[in-house]
């Protein structure tokens, strides 16, 4: 028996032992299985994941841990119409993902209606794995603000699918914290629809797991403006990955991504940022930017922008810069008296605090600023 059919086993096991479901979600779960089952876990020979091996997750026998609904899944035709439609099952982890299709976090906002302060929080315990699910439909001209959050101890695996779609004229505000124990790993989709003129931004924040993995795209539509904003935050041998995919799939849209990231240690990160233009889209704007501070010899930045630009008439940038502390900053904040481990932090926190202050919910910019603080005092211990 090959590797990949005993680790494809494994998952069988599980798969079949679910509970039933209605007709349409076990076709859901079906298609996603065998589409697993032909992919199976990516390797380093794979353009998408050379950076990045999940060897350690496809070796270790999980346990399944699934969060049932009663009765399941009862959300009506919207929710049906739009549930795993999005998140690509040409991911491994999303086809795995939607094999598990047992509860669903969903979220519907009525058209016009303004919700603020939205909250999903996400646990885990040791040894298990996880498959949340979460479906957020957004109707028109409506505003949503909403927090996910990841969190939990010990060693697990969470593999994470969110998808949204946002109507025409409204305005979503996404946040995502992963704060996963430093022994867990955490793979994560999210994809997003934008209907006409939609103004839709996501942030996020990642800080824990020993290997993190975030595949974060967006379709956009005619007039839609975009924002994907990120701040990764990696120490000793954590190792961090962001794929991103920004489609203009409509004339006159705008979109502005800046992820930046803090290496310390022997820490690992990968960026992968790509811009797609199609023919159709004129009068595109759109803007890319990876930023990285390095803190170690030791710790390495694989950072790769990419443009696809099928249309002419366009206005696309993109870059990436990686470094390390400017000494004569800290020449000169040393020189004003301040002890060099203080100025180190402080120039540390500002390089962050760009990310975190776009941040609109003022409680969840506090809390953050308190994490990095404490966490800033760690590096210089």
């Amino acid at each position: 028996m090959t590797a990949v059919s005993e680790q494809i086993g494994q998952w069988l096991e599980a798969f079949t032992a679910q509970p039933p479901a209605e007709r349409w979600v076990q076709e859901l779960r079906e298609a996603a299985f065998q589409r697993f089952s032909e992919l199976g876990f990516p390797t380093t020979h794979e353009e998408e994941w050379r950076f990045t091996n999940v060897a350690p997750i496809a070796r270790k026998p999980w346990y399944v841990r699934l969060k049932v609904s009663q009765p399941l899944l009862p959300m009506g035709d919207a929710a049906r119409q739009h549930l795993a439609r999005y998140a690509p099952l040409s991911n491994p982890f999303a086809a795995l993902n939607t094999a598990f299709l047992n509860h669903v976090n969903f979220l519907q906002v009525a058209r016009g209606e303004i919700r603020e302060g939205a909250e999903i929080t996400h646990g885990a315990m040791h040894d298990a794995a996880y498959f949340p699910r979460t479906l957020i439909l957004v109707g028109a001209n409506a505003q949503l603000s909403i927090v996910e959050s990841f969190k939990g101890s010990g060693a697990y695996f969470r593999n994470a699918v969110t998808e949204i779609v946002v109507g025409e004229n409204s305005i979503v505000d996404h946040y995502r914290v992963q704060q996963e124990s430093t022994e867990a790993f955490h793979i994560s989709t999210t994809q997003v629809q934008l209907g006409r003129n939609a103004n839709f931004a996501t942030h996020s924040i990642s800080l824990g797991g020993a290997l993190t993995r975030n595949d974060v795209g967006a379709v956009l539509s005619e007039g839609t403006e975009a924002t994907l904003n990120g701040l990764y935050i990696v120490n000793g041998t954590q190792h961090v990955d962001h794929h991103t995919v920004i489609d203009h799939a409509k004339p006159h849209g705008t979109s502005h991504e800046l992820y930046k990231g803090i290496l310390d240690g022997r820490a690992t990160a990968v960026f992968n940022g790509r811009i797609i233009v199609r023919k159709d889209a004129q009068k595109t704007d759109s803007k890319q930017t990876n930023k990285n501070l390095v803190l170690s010899d030791e710790a390495v930045i694989n950072t790769k922008p990419e443009l696809q630009i099928l249309a002419d008439d366009v206005r696309c940038t993109h870059g990436a810069t990686i470094g390390q502390l400017d000494a004569d900053s800290m020449f000169y904040l040393q020189s004003r008296g301040i002890p060099r481990a203080e100025a180190r932090n402080l120039l540390i926190y500002a390089f962050a605090q760009d990310i975190v202050d776009r941040i609109k919910v003022s409680s969840l910019r506090d809390t953050l600023e308190r994490v990095l603080f404490e966490k800033f005092h760690e590096y210089s211990e």
